[in-house]
């Protein structure tokens, strides 16, 4: 299996984003993930592009994930790339 790299665009006291954290933690075994987290605040143009919309999850050769991050949505998606 082909390890899947992941970026999570979050920023410091998310909750939302600490869940997705914590949810890509619980699927990475599972699907091979390598997961970078990127905090929005480092970048003024991530910043403006994600401010409304973190946690947002960016799986490469898939779909991009916005807020709420649900479970069963990643899983599914995470599933539909591995098939």
């Amino acid at each position: 299996m082909q390890t899947r790299q992941i970026t999570l665009y979050s920023r410091p006291g998310c909750h939302l984003c600490e869940d997705a954290a914590d949810l890509l933690e619980a699927l990475a075994r599972r699907f091979a993930l390598a997961v970078r987290e990127v905090n929005i605040l480092s970048d003024v143009d991530l910043y403006e592009r994600y401010k409304h919309s973190i946690p947002v999850v960016a799986i490469a050769g898939g779909p991009t994930l916005f807020a709420p991050i649900r479970a069963a949505e990643l899983t599914q998606a995470l599933a539909e790339i591995e098939a």
